[in-house]
């Protein structure tokens, strides 16, 4: 059986975690963002249009421009989602429709696509092992982008999440912000759609931050324990995807999930420690 050590020797590994230590810090970051303003189901839909956008990049150019496909099909839905607010119910019903539309006309390009199985394989569960330098250049060029303009925006935008009221009324633009962080959660999730695939991308922008919201409630603690737990899911899972030979979705979705039961658990023993604290005091 191949060792780690004899893996980590080889470029594409090296690639594929290089690729997955930068998309588990932008999930780490935006991840708690999301869930504060239930935007789950828009990484979702999110999701099944970089997939569709994907597809087609795969279908007219090849699979060299998968990336930027799925790319383009996610920012150009996250403006739309972002352009929505935060009126719950038009949104879910808006994503909805855009989700049904896009996981269609995904499988529609896939359909017509002739060539090897596995560049259609590896959009809905990842393809780790099919990045290379270029992709990892690319990456890390869009991951920096994304982190300063989340490091711009991040107070607004967090007073936004919590409370959009209060911020509207102290003349925070609340709606550009709201666009500007659906594009950052668009370019996100197209990275994801590259690594863990458009069906388990909430695995990695959901999962970790629901398992740091167990543990506190500080907005900066949520967000360094969020990154921490996307690194762990996302580096095991690429390490023990390459030693059993399989896609790296399960792994990764399998970590994340264990780490937040972890985290549940702890936390409900936090709070009837708390209980009792109080109810002795």
């Amino acid at each position: 059986m191949t060792s780690t050590l004899d893996l980590l020797s080889l470029d594409f590994v090296r690639n594929a975690l290089i690729a997955g230590v930068v998309l588990a810090v932008l999930s780490g970051l935006l991840g708690p963002l999301v869930v504060g303003r239930g935007m789950a189901f828009s990484v979702h839909g999110t999701a099944e249009l970089a997939f569709a956008g994907g597809a087609g990049a795969l279908l007219v150019f090849g699979s060299d421009a998968v990336g930027w496909g799925a790319l383009v099909g996610a920012v150009l839905v996250a403006l739309v989602f972002g352009a929505l607010g935060r009126a719950q119910r038009e949104r879910d019903a808006v994503i909805g429709v855009l989700l049904s539309f896009g996981l269609g006309l995904g499988v529609l390009f896939q359909a017509l696509y002739t060539g090897r199985s596995a560049n259609k394989f590896g959009l809905l569960v990842g393809q780790i092992v099919g990045v290379d330098v270029g992709d990892v250049l690319a990456l890390t060029v869009v991951g920096v982008v994304v982190l300063v303009v989340l490091s711009v925006v991040h107070r607004p935008l967090l007073f936004a999440s919590l409370d959009p009221d209060m911020a509207a009324a102290r003349g925070v633009p609340v709606r550009a912000l709201s666009i500007v962080f659906a594009v950052l959660l668009g370019v996100t999730v197209a990275l994801g759609v590259q690594i863990v695939g458009a069906l388990l991308v909430l695995c990695l922008l959901i999962t970790p931050a629901a398992a740091a919201a167990q543990l506190t409630a500080s907005p900066t603690l949520a967000t360094v324990l969020a990154v921490v737990f996307a690194e762990v899911a996302v580096i095991g899972g690429i390490l023990i995807s390459l030693v059993a030979g399989l896609p790296i979705s399960p792994f990764v979705a399998s970590i994340a999930f264990a780490i937040y039961l972890v985290c549940r658990v702890l936390g409900a023993v936090r709070a009837r420690w708390g209980r009792v604290a109080v109810a002795a005091g």
